[in-house]
């Protein structure tokens, strides 16, 4: 069964990001957001065809995420990555609805969810909180939770130098994300 197939089928599924910074390891609710799960896994596995903003053209085998930048992290905020060109307004060429039926809240740090344009536009953006943000409630899908690797994502959002957009000065590349049905140890 295919990683998308499993997040399909409501399996707890795990994200492991392979950072210049260090390991974030999180925890995906599959049963919760299924649709947003399934395109994540999809997208970082290279199980979902997604289109490239450069060359337009389709992608099927390639993971979007690898490679690519945290190009926006905020003190005390967030940090997002998620686009293909890692400069914070593209994506994967496709667009879908929000899920906001599982009553997750952003009551604490480590939070995952799509980043968005507006209600209904997510596609490959996503961020992590880095203390509570309860004013985004019912404005971002929530997707899953840090289970390690907080102090990585705290150091990024609240210690690296950033420049005027809230870049880091300093790369903060993805070198990989990879998906697992077991939490890596």
């Amino acid at each position: 069964m295919s990683f998308m197939e499993q997040a399909r089928a409501g399996v707890e599924l795990y994200g492991t990001f392979n950072t210049t910074e260090g390991r974030i390891v999180v925890r995906l609710f599959s049963k919760e957001s299924p649709r947003t799960v399934e395109n994540f896994v999809g997208l970082a596995t290279g199980e979902k065809t997604w289109t490239d903003p450069i060359t337009f053209q389709p992608q099927h085998g390639r993971p979007l995420y690898d490679g690519t930048l945290f190009f926006r992290c905020i003190k005390d905020f967030m940090i997002q990555g998620g686009d293909p060109t890692s400069r914070g307004n593209n994506g994967p060429g496709f667009r879908f609805e929000d899920e906001f039926q599982g009553g997750r809240r952003f009551d604490k740090k480590g939070v995952l969810a799509m980043g968005n344009t507006g209600p209904n536009t997510n596609g490959s953006q996503f961020f992590i909180t880095a203390a509570p943000q309860p004013h985004l409630d019912n404005r971002y899908t929530i997707f899953g939770e840090v289970v390690e690797g907080q102090d990585v994502v705290d150091r990024i959002a609240n210690e690296l130098p950033k420049d005027s957009s809230d870049r880091p000065r300093r790369d903060v590349r993805i070198q990989t994300l990879t998906i697992s049905t077991a939490r890596p140890s």
